[in-house]
């Protein structure tokens, strides 16, 4: 950090840490801690335990969360419990508080002489966009227990507008993300885009005969719908990830659609490299696996919204430098749509291009910008300014 406040005393908090834990959020929290001394602290930790963690041996704050039955495979079962297990966290002695939130962790209780900084990938998703999406897909969500759900989110709704009045200072991992910050707590984020390992995806201009998508298998990333439209076209496709729609997919996917289930990194990384086109069906609020393949010069076939519109360059609209193709809306009959029209502009696709364009998400970017921020926020906090975002 800079030498104004390099010598500050740091806490990190973050939702949970657990080796099932593994997305966008993880990985900002392990860039942070390349440059921040931070003491670390979650709901739960299960990491630190872990030989082959970034946080192996290291010590973690947790809450009573830790202890509570099966809670290694995930809190959210514990929904109720989130807001008061984080607001138990001591953190008085710290100087600065970032968080790394996508539900409860920004609810942290701070004093008035802590700058508190908050990286927000998303406002809760199951308290506000996806809520119906959650009632309708869950046993929870229907009868007597539909109507205590009911209940239980529209509390959660109001912790969640409350407890963003304790973050000084949000970041965005998107434009997407900061428009719905601000439409949620009506609060302004200055835009940060997370760190892409895109070396860990080298170009690789020759491709194979099939298409690829990587994702958790839950129903938001719309999953069948790209497996019925390929069942119609009979073109070759690679499903790779796991979650509670594994199976149903496995189940509908005809002879040539190959569901993985899991894959270790590095088999990941060989299909993403070698596919004609990485095919996505979800609204993202920011969507890394869409930046990893362009890096390694795979064009993107993927629905037009959230995330997508700032990382992906359509080849209609820049038939130079296109990165892709979008489709309008979350259908197996738009999908097919925009299948055949990839395959008609295949050849205009340079993959050069993928990976050029994916510099401005690498690390030392997401480096630069995140500490000069907090640098910022640091200055102004103590300037007696109260005029804040």
């Amino acid at each position: 950090m800079k030498s104004a406040v390099e010598k500050l005393k740091y806490a990190l908090v973050h939702e949970w840490l657990t080796p099932k834990a593994t997305g966008g959020s993880e990985l900002v929290v392990q860039e942070i801690l390349k440059y921040i001394e931070a003491d670390v602290y979650a709901l739960i930790d299960f990491e630190s335990a872990n030989p082959e963690s970034y946080l192996f041996k290291r010590q973690i704050g947790t809450t009573f969360l830790q202890h509570f039955p099966l809670a290694r495979n995930g809190v959210q079962k514990y929904l109720p419990f989130l807001p008061i297990a984080i607001e138990q966290l001591d953190l008085r002695q710290y100087d600065i508080i970032l968080s790394s939130s996508h539900a409860v962790a920004k609810g942290i209780l701070s004093s008035p002489q802590q700058l508190h900084v908050c990286y927000c990938h998303t406002p809760m998703r199951y308290a506000w966009d996806l809520t119906f999406d959650y009632l309708r897909s869950s046993k929870a969500g229907r009868g007597i227990p539909g109507v205590l759900t009911r209940y239980l989110l529209h509390q959660l709704r109001l912790w969640d507008t409350i407890s963003a009045n304790r973050v000084d200072y949000f970041i965005a991992n998107s434009q997407h993300t900061a428009r719905r910050i601000w439409r949620c707590y009506r609060r302004r984020a200055e835009v940060i885009y997370p760190p892409v390992n895109i070396d860990r995806f080298p170009l690789k201009p020759q491709k194979q005969d099939f298409y690829v998508t990587v994702c958790r298998l839950v129903s938001y990333k719309n999953i069948g719908a790209i497996v019925q439209a390929f069942n119609q076209l009979g073109r070759n496709l690679v499903v790779i990830g796991t979650g509670p729609e594994l199976e149903t997919i496995r189940q509908m996917a005809k002879p040539n659609v190959q569901v993985l289930g899991w894959q270790p990194a590095e088999v990941v990384e060989k299909y993403v490299a070698e596919a004609k086109a990485f095919v996505y069906a979800a609204c993202e609020d920011f969507g890394i696996a869409l930046v990893e393949a362009q890096a390694c010069g795979t064009p993107v076939i993927t629905y037009a919204a959230g995330g997508a519109l700032e990382t992906v360059l359509d080849i209609r609209q820049h038939p130079e430098t296109g990165t892709g193709l979008f489709f309008s809306s979350q259908t197996e009959s738009a999908l097919v749509q925009s299948v055949k029209e990839f395959e008609q502009l295949q050849a205009k696709f340079q993959p050069e291009m993928g990976r050029t364009h994916t510099a401005q998400f690498a690390p030392e970017v997401f480096q630069q910008r995140y500490l000069a921020f907090v640098e910022r926020c640091y200055q102004e906090f103590h300037s007696h300014d109260i005029d804040k975002p």
